[in-house]
């Protein structure tokens, strides 16, 4: 969270661009709603989206949704061939793939006519790498103005359970009231940083503690890790232009293939 000027917006820039640079379009899929459009559109294009730039809070919700029910299917996934989390199920994939191997798992297909004893087969599974999944939302505020259940409750599926299945938010906004941020998003998401904001009240709703109100401004910012421990720190700069040339270039690499259900009804 940040006020007008604090830096917010570049941080966000900077973290889609780490990303960008460390990671293929089949190793990471991002999904980016921006209901102020102005922000995120400039990444519109790039073979990295699931789908164009979110700009509409309905279909917002609807990508989030649609996260959950990603999330569920790749628990089920995990769950068929046993591991823990994406990693595991990846290294898992990768090896059986090296191997020539097909992964199987014992179903039930019914009952022995004569002894009423169940009866199992061997079923092949079809199982392909998982990339790991990047919701972007900057401003929530438009977006719990609109439809603000639906949203904490898809949010609060997602941060309690998706980060094993792979799936990773980022939000941010510029007004970190109660009424955005509410109890149940601030429990979930343990990691929180805040850029300068105008009061101790709006401090205190981000990181449990006065402080951020003292902030310098231009990317100056305390980051809490998962622990609690505040740290003081200052974000990296990244130009306008320096964004355009990376996305201008990820652009001639390849196109995006969209799939039409993260915002489709």
């Amino acid at each position: 969270a940040g006020t007008t000027g604090s830096g917010k917006s570049v941080a966000i820039n900077t973290m889609i661009l780490s990303l960008l640079y460390r990671l293929k379009p089949e190793e990471c899929r991002l999904i980016m709603v921006d209901p102020k459009m102005l922000e995120l559109s400039v990444y519109d294009g790039i073979p990295h989206l699931l789908s164009p730039v979110v700009t509409d809070p309905k279909k917002a919700v609807i990508a989030l949704k649609w996260a959950v029910r990603e999330m569920e299917e790749r628990y089920k996934k995990m769950s068929k061939i046993a591991v823990r989390n994406i990693d595991g199920y990846n290294a898992r994939v990768a090896e059986a793939a090296a191997r020539g191997e097909v992964l199987t798992r014992t179903v039930q297909t019914g009952f022995d006519r004569h002894t009423g004893e169940a009866v199992y087969e061997d079923e092949a599974m079809d199982l392909a790498p998982l990339p790991y999944i990047v919701i972007v939302v900057d401003e929530m505020a438009d977006l719990m103005m609109v439809a603000g259940k639906d949203i904490e409750g898809a949010i609060q599926r997602l941060a309690q359970m998706a980060r094993a299945a792979g799936i990773h938010l980022i939000m941010a906004t510029q007004r970190p009231s109660v009424d955005v941020i509410t109890g149940t998003i601030k429990a979930n998401f343990p990691t929180r940083i805040s850029f300068q904001v105008t009061s101790k009240i709006d401090s205190r709703t981000i990181l449990g503690e006065m402080g951020a109100e003292q902030l310098l401004g231009q990317g100056d910012m305390l980051f809490m890790a998962g622990g609690g421990r505040t740290t003081r720190v200052h974000g990296p700069f990244c130009s306008d232009s320096e964004v355009e040339t990376v996305v201008a270039h990820l652009k001639r690499q390849g196109r995006p293939s969209y799939l039409d259900a993260v915002t489709a009804d």
